[in-house]
């Protein structure tokens, strides 16, 4: 149920509204209605103003974790909203519920999540139309969200995606007397960018938006030192860089969880099943039914993983190349092991890639595209050999999570190089970096060199 104070805003704003009208409806009434129309509305929006601020015991201590965006999918704002959990907070965690939180999320007592709607195939006329038609219902749904929830201390709000959500934060939390933090993850107009190109108006008038809102906000944190020069050089922002760190859920998978993994995917994607189907065995590994002791097959395959979104800022033609040219290295007669090449996530490229797998003709290489749920995606990253990130950062200025995620399980790395990547990885210290498909292909044979330093 909506707060008392919500109620009487919105009442407020209704009753404003309706005076108003009754002035545009009747312009040529005996009444003077525009003259009452106006006092109407400049006694009630003082009333609207102190609801809306009206202030109780609880409210320095909560906080709106706010992400336009699936919270599923969107791991450092989980991290946000547990980490001020922890620390006393009372955490509204609002945002799109496509896929499952993190379980740490959905058990902590602190941490309410609040799902919106997100608008799909919005048709309505031409695709202008249809896209501020969209703009226009999810700033309707937003400002109805956060001006009936309790008042918040803060609201701190992830960007991209920008539009339209930092305009209607800043508005409400000048409204609501709340601060304003914007993570600055990424610049939304670089990828739209990426579909539409650098001159096209739509990213045009995307980038005039950031420019001029973002400036409003009450504090600023951003995910590398590149961005933070950057933002104070060109848009006139202090931020404060805040380097992304692998949750405690991010560590080396024993074994016994290896394999209960290992059997629970064999029974969907038929990649992790061994020839004799049988419940004990996977493709790497086996269970004594005696003792119930669990090893790995000495001649199990490889295990390589990454994780996309499917994005145009992540090319896995480089990936797809690299395996036909490890497929070549082992016909040639070099002694490697076979691959399973595991690639996780959903995205609108997709299908797309999916026919260019189905067209490869590979013996001694199996590429495997599974969604995890959140609880079997780090235990997998933990059982697997090498992890392959072709994240190229549309600013040129933001880092992959996934590499940090990586990391924490202490994964041999290797990553697409881009502009301020060394923030994360640095090349045969921690990991390795690659520029095409030829150097991932020599480094494939190489696994064990790109080892993190722990």
């Amino acid at each position: 149920m909506a707060p008392r104070c919500s109620c009487t805003a919105l009442l407020a704003v209704s009753l404003t509204v309706l005076a108003l009208l009754a002035g545009l409806l009747a312009p040529h009434s005996a009444v003077r209605w525009p003259a009452v129309s106006l006092a109407v509305a400049a006694a009630l929006l003082p009333l609207w103003g102190r609801s809306l601020r009206r202030r109780d015991d609880g409210t320095s201590r909560r906080v709106c974790v706010l992400v336009l965006g699936d919270i599923g999918r969107s791991p450092r704002m989980q991290y946000h909203a547990l980490s001020l959990s922890k620390h006393g907070y009372h955490v509204t965690f609002v945002g799109f519920s496509e896929t499952k939180p993190h379980q740490d999320v959905l058990s902590e007592e602190k941490i309410t999540i609040v799902p919106i709607a997100e608008l799909k195939g919005v048709r309505v006329g031409p695709k202008v139309v249809s896209y501020v038609t969209k703009v226009t219902v999810q700033s309707l749904q937003l400002l109805r969200v956060l001006l009936t929830m309790e008042l918040q201390a803060h609201v701190l709000m992830q960007n991209p995606p920008g539009l339209p959500s930092i305009a209607v934060t800043w508005f409400v939390c000048l409204l609501r007397g709340s601060r304003f933090i914007i993570d600055w993850h990424n610049y939304g107009y670089t990828i739209m960018a990426l579909s539409h190109g650098p001159a096209h108006p739509i990213v045009r008038l995307a980038k005039w938006y950031e420019r001029f809102f973002g400036p409003l906000a009450s504090h600023n944190l951003c995910v590398t030192n590149a961005m933070k020069v950057d933002l104070q050089k060109n848009w006139g922002i202090k931020a404060t860089t805040l380097y992304d760190r692998p949750a405690s859920i991010f560590r080396e998978t024993p074994l016994k969880l290896q394999h209960e993994l290992f059997v629970r995917l064999a029974a969907v994607y038929p990649q992790f099943r061994h020839a004799g189907s049988e419940a004990e065995r996977t493709i790497f590994s086996v269970r004594d039914p005696a003792d119930g002791t669990v090893t790995l097959r000495a001649e199990r395959p490889a295990l390589l993983l990454s994780s996309t979104s499917w994005t145009e800022d992540e090319d896995f033609s480089i990936l797809l190349t690299a395996l036909e040219e490890y497929e070549g290295f082992i016909r040639g007669g070099a002694s490697l092991p076979p691959l399973l090449c595991v690639i996780t996530g959903k995205g609108p490229q997709k299908e797309h890639y999916m026919k260019l797998i189905d067209s490869l003709h590979l013996e001694h290489v199996e590429i495997c595209t599974p969604w995890l749920e959140a609880e079997d995606y780090p235990l997998l990253l933990g059982s697997a050999d090498l992890g392959v990130c072709l994240h190229k950062s549309s600013s040129g200025l933001d880092l992959p999570m996934k590499v940090v995620d990586m990391f924490g399980c202490c994964l041999p790395v290797c990553a697409v190089h881009f502009n301020c990547l060394d923030e994360l990885v640095k090349h045969e210290e921690n990991g390795l970096i690659f520029k095409d498909s030829a150097e991932l292909a020599e480094q494939l044979k190489v696994r064990d060199a790109c080892k993190p330093v722990t």
